[in-house]
């Protein structure tokens, strides 16, 4: 079995060619793709086990040659590649060359294979379903799309995912990842303010890094002794970690506050988090992925413990006053570019508004004590949602099966979304035909019925340019509404929108 991996310099590529140096049989050659000679010279010595069966290829993945040259003659593609917060945040444009124009290179060097082309796993995000901070904290695959305002990496994931699913990759796969726990996780957190980004009461539910490599590892066997169901293919799944590792916020800082010898309320204010626009949910379908390949093995308290293990020196934190740790870790962050309250001071009032409902909001938290705030404690178990409510939600019934599906359902599905689908009446149940769709703008697109019914894309504005238009259209579009109104008031009409230099701005719609 010959294996491509691109990513294997963050922490879920790492991971997952720790887990192949661990279980060296998996696989008979791996090329990786790698811009850096030093980074690569790192990766072979981490990996001492497999690194006779490493093969390099140097370059980035938005050059399609070295695509090209990495697929060629491969088995099967793990595009685990991103870039991610708070690098996308700071540097729009290398994250739109990897996670859009890298993916659509690495498609096209696929799809020129012919004959035994390479199957495809992809890794996506649950950036790309947006913020869940209010009534619908469960979700699934299916959901609507809603990219919060100015979340470039969110919006990137999505244009990156419908492109693998329009794509004529043959064998394909996409994994939505989830909030990752990874080693790393406090040593990536104190030099930016993107910690103040999470909402105190925002869903979250974790998947370790040591278990993603494992579910990608436990996928690759699969594949290759033939026992991974056909069916499991040209679909998506999340990537959960269960009940075990569902958690909010708040509680997920207090869990790593805890190993430094204080809590979430000893180290942080009320207002030194945003209050909306962070993506995070939990999952329905959380399980569809471990029934098939077994990977869970860490739940968030474990994984807390082991944090711990490995880093004694943090439990020296101790022995150091709360408030000089506060200051020297946390508090001189609020004054870095990327955190919410420094756009405030700085008069950035288009974050100000995604972030916060504006400034005045803002300013007004900064009164609150937590004697203020009802932090959440308790986490309901997902309750199954009925046919109406299904319908009501997705423009359909979610719940039925695949062969169930008829061109009713197209029709509704798009009429919820305030469109039409044109070819409906060609309908002859394959989920996978491509069908002609107009939007309530009147722009047609072109899409299968799996990825309009099934994955919850909606093409919209945010496909072609950097632009949040919501507001506008969850007035007539009540599969957007449902999701988007949680946090959103319905009186609020701003169009979000990057400039050509990646400058925020949020104007207000005129009507």
């Amino acid at each position: 079995m010959i294996i491509a991996i691109t990513g294997t310099t963050g922490n879920m590529g790492s991971y997952f060619l720790w887990q192949l140096n661990m279980s060296p049989a998996s696989a008979d050659k791996i090329k990786i793709l790698c811009r850096s000679k030093k980074k690569a010279k790192k990766i072979l010595k981490h990996n001492e086990a497999i690194s006779h069966k490493i093969e390099v290829v140097y370059g980035g993945i938005e050059n399609e040659e070295a695509c090209r040259e990495l697929i060629k003659d491969c088995d099967i593609v793990f595009n685990v590649c991103a870039v991610i917060p708070p690098k996308s945040d700071s540097n729009p444009k290398a994250a739109i060359a990897c996670n859009v124009n890298g993916v659509k290179a690495l498609l096209s060097a696929i799809e020129s294979v012919k004959e035994n082309q390479p199957a495809l796993v992809h890794i996506s995000s649950v950036a790309v379903y947006g913020n869940r901070c209010g009534e619908h904290k469960y979700g699934r695959v299916g959901e609507p799309l809603v990219s919060g305002p100015f979340e470039l990496y969110s919006a990137t994931k999505i244009i990156g995912e419908y492109s693998v699913l329009q794509s004529n990759v043959k064998k394909w796969v996409v994994l939505r990842q989830t909030a990752m726990l990874h080693y790393n996780i406090f040593k990536d957190n104190v030099h930016d303010g993107l910690m103040f980004h999470t909402p105190v009461d925002a869903p979250l539910e974790w998947a370790s890094v040591r278990d993603s490599g494992r579910l990608l590892l436990n996928l690759l066997k699969t594949y290759s002794d033939k026992t991974l169901p056909e069916k499991f293919w040209k679909r998506v799944y999340n990537i959960g970690g269960g009940k075990n590792c569902r958690t909010y916020g708040y509680g997920t800082y207090d869990e790593g506050f805890k190993i430094i010898g204080g809590s979430f309320k000893n180290f942080f204010k009320p207002w030194y988090n945003a209050t909306r626009n962070f993506h995070g949910m939990w999952y329905y379908d959380s399980d569809e992925l471990e029934n098939y390949f077994h990977f869970r093995g860490q739940s968030c308290t474990d994984f807390w413990q082991e944090m711990k293990r490995r880093n004694k020196i943090y439990t020296m934190g101790k022995f150091v006053p709360r408030p000089l740790i506060s200051a020297f870790l946390f508090k001189r962050l609020l004054n870095d570019a990327n955190s919410p309250s420094r756009w405030v001071k700085k008069g950035d009032e288009a974050k100000a508004i995604a972030y916060f409902g504006g400034s005045d909001k803002f300013k007004a938290r900064k009164s609150l004590t937590w004697k203020d705030v009802d932090l959440p404690v308790e986490i309901p178990d997902p309750v199954p949602m009925t046919r109406e409510e299904n319908i009501e939600a997705y423009g359909y019934d979610i719940d039925k099966s695949d062969n169930e599906i008829t061109a009713d359902d197209l029709v509704s599905v798009a009429a919820a979304h305030g469109g039409k689908c044109l070819t409906a009446d060609s309908f002859d149940g394959d989920l996978y035909k491509k069908m002609e769709w107009e939007t309530v703008d009147g722009e047609k697109f072109t899409a299968d019925t799996y990825t309009v019914l099934r994955a919850g894309h909606w093409v919209n504005p945010l496909y072609t340019e950097w632009k949040w238009d919501f507001d506008r259209l969850s007035k007539t579009d009540r599969i957007f509404a449902r999701i988007w109104y949680d946090s959103h008031e319905k009186n609020e009409d701003y169009v979000y929108y990057f400039d050509n230099d990646f400058k925020a701005h949020a104007d207000k719609l005129d009507r």
